[in-house]
């Protein structure tokens, strides 16, 4: 089996990932902060350790502003519905995916005003553009890391500094890069970072976060839930402290063992290490599909201003049709579609069929890029 679909879920995952969900579930499945016994204290730690693995891999100062969520939707719409009211201005881009676009046009219902730069048909942003996008007055810039249709890049630094000089705050959705690409929040410039676990930080599904840079006065940040932290419990009102404010409930603690697990399998292997390797393969991968008659590669032409996610059309074929027999015929596991990012089609003018996309993690190999190019080089001339 080559797998190649890592921008929807990396796979398999790192044997340290398995052995933290198990260990966590036989030696500290206690309730974390919830008791005051050993299994609950065995799985606080555990818990907390996760946010300092977490943090050294952000360039976090303070493991308390990074906040568990379910995934990075779920934190995207907390920082979204939660900074955002009637009459404030929000800046994106035409690359965004879903869980950015569909909350955000339901505050657009709501009153919030909705600006979006268009970007190049290879995904990119003009930086100009952008500066006249976002004017003094923006209340939040919210715009993806890299895209999960075409993996380019956007510079995420510049456009914090238009951020900050028009008085506006940055979300940045890490969703595609966190793991496999360099990030640090403080040096970057980002007040607020939305990740998820399952992709290139290793971790199991249902697992993400965001974190909150001290830039951020949390204060002015609504919860999307409110319960129970184990914290404060004589009042019947919300804690205002991180990360209790924005983690009510029950958290996720066999999945946050696996996310802590998973972070520290990345900082040991080193994400600059891991981006190199992606780099290499990623070319490997354009260059081999490009050269194939009647097929079409979309995205940033250089390896370096990419994710490894590649997408591509065949002349004269359906995706699902080549998804299909690339799974059926070849054993190549691919993802085909629209890829839960209508806008991003659009701005590559593959709206409404979508595209075939491959997608290559820490753990793809050479063999794999080669042995898949083959099988879309037989499929296109059959």
């Amino acid at each position: 089996m080559i797998y190649l679909d890592h921008a929807a879920t990396s796979w398999p995952k790192p044997p340290a990932v398995i052995r933290a969900m198990a260990d966590f579930c036989e030696r500290a499945g206690g309730n974390p902060g919830r008791s005051g016994h050993r299994l609950s204290l065995a799985a606080a730690r555990i818990v907390y350790d996760a946010r300092e693995s977490l943090a050294e891999l952000f360039g976090v100062s303070d493991p308390l502003r990074i906040i568990f969520t379910a995934n990075a939707t779920h934190a995207i719409n907390l920082a979204l519905r939660g900074l955002l009211h009637a009459g404030d201005r929000v800046v994106t881009t035409g690359m965004e995916h879903n869980a950015v676009m569909r909350p955000l046009r339901a505050l657009q219902d709501r009153g919030v005003q909705l600006s979006i730069i268009p970007c190049a048909s290879d995904g990119s942003l003009d930086l100009a553009q952008a500066a006249g996008a976002i004017a003094p007055g923006t209340r939040l810039v919210v715009i993806n890391h890299a895209s999960n249709v075409a993996g380019t890049i956007l510079p995420a630094d510049q456009i914090a500094r238009l951020a900050h000089q028009a008085g506006a705050l940055l979300l940045l959705d890490a969703a595609q890069t966190a793991g496999v690409v360099p990030i640090d929040v403080a040096a970057m410039g980002i007040d607020l970072l939305a990740f998820t676990g399952h992709k290139g930080l290793q971790g199991p599904p249902g697992t993400g976060g965001l974190i909150i840079h001290s830039t951020v006065d949390t204060r002015l940040i609504e919860p999307l839930v409110r319960g129970g932290t184990g914290s404060h419990s004589e009042f019947q009102t919300q804690p205002e402290s991180c990360p209790d404010k924005f983690e009510s409930g029950t958290p996720n603690g066999v999945g946050i063992a696996g996310l802590g697990a998973g972070a520290r399998w990345v900082l040991d292997r080193g994400v600059q290490t891991i981006r190199e390797h992606e780099i290499a393969l990623t070319r490997a991968l354009m260059e081999g599909l490009s050269a194939i008659p009647h097929v079409t590669v979309y995205g940033a032409a250089d390896a370096t201003q990419r994710t490894a996610t590649v997408s591509f059309t065949v002349r004269n074929r359906t995706v699902s049709e080549i998804g299909l027999r690339l799974d059926d015929k070849y054993d190549v596991l691919c993802r085909v579609g629209l890829h839960c990012a209508p806008a991003a089609h659009r701005t590559l003018g593959t709206f409404p069929e979508g595209t075939v996309r491959f997608a290559a993690g820490a753990q793809t190999t050479w063999d794999n890029i080669q042995a898949a190019v083959a099988a879309v080089r037989e499929l296109a001339h059959s």
